[in-house]
């Protein structure tokens, strides 16, 4: 076998000294570098390619879930946190293995091994990135941000300050007042992922947060439009008219 090629992606130095300590008995491993944040570890992932990453779920700026959502290039994964609750959805997202901080040599090897075994069984790297998508799409969780890649730059949107969001094929547009963003996802998925009491689907183009809205209008016969505080307006469908009303309580 080539030597497998890692990156170990922590915000903590201690924890990052350990996973190069312990892969300093493991001469078929290189490591290739060491980052401190998400945002330094998805460039490096896309830019070094490398087999095998360790990473950090709990991060600042970019957690370790987010991170994988916008790689370019997949890569095998172990998670490493501190936090046993996490668990679940790690393993939920193909991860190879979770290593809870702080772990012995030992259980660090036993994630060696499966890592080895995973790349010699031909397992690749692109199904366990396909498989994190799919896990992200049916979350029942609640998105408090979106992070959005744009060439070489990243955006974290938070959800408080999105005005709305527009179909766009396979992909949405989101709209804030600094701008707009393009994200691969679709409606269903935001629509699902949203408070309800705070967004409304008013058009299957269409999802707008209710606090933007400052007016409901008639626009023609069996149809409506809306008036958001920017002065934008937006159709309305039937089905949407019917929902917002309720949500508005009129």
């Amino acid at each position: 076998m080539e030597a497998i090629k890692a990156i170990i992606i922590d915000d903590e130095s201690l924890a990052r000294d350990l996973v190069r300590s312990y892969l300093g008995a493991c001469q078929d491993i290189e490591i290739l570098g060491e980052y401190s944040d998400g945002f330094q570890g998805l460039k490096a992932i896309n830019e070094l390619d490398p087999d095998l990453v360790f990473l950090d779920v709990q991060m600042p700026k970019l957690t370790g879930f987010e991170m994988l959502e916008l790689l370019d290039k997949p890569c095998n994964i172990v998670f490493t946190t501190a936090y046993n609750e996490y668990a679940i959805k790690a393993f939920e997202h193909n991860a190879i293995d979770y290593l809870l901080k702080p772990f012995s040599n030992e259980r660090f090897q036993d994630a060696v091994r499966k890592v080895k075994e995973r790349i010699l069984n031909s397992v690749t790297s692109e199904e366990q990135i396909e498989k994190i998508k799919k896990h992200n799409d049916s979350s029942e969780e609640l998105l408090t941000r979106v992070v959005v890649k744009s060439r070489n730059k990243i955006d974290v949107i938070a959800i408080d300050k999105i005005k709305y969001f527009e179909a766009q094929d396979d992909y949405v547009m989101i709209y804030t007042n600094e701008g707009r963003y393009l994200k691969q996802k679709t409606m269903k998925y935001f629509e699902s992922h949203l408070n309800p009491n705070e967004f409304c689907r008013i058009h299957r183009t269409y999802l707008v947060k209710i606090d933007q809205i400052v007016q409901l209008q008639p626009y023609e016969k069996d149809h409506w439009i809306v008036i958001l505080k920017t002065g934008e307006s937006l159709n309305v469908s039937r089905n949407g008219f019917k929902q917002l009303k309720l949500q508005l309580e009129i």
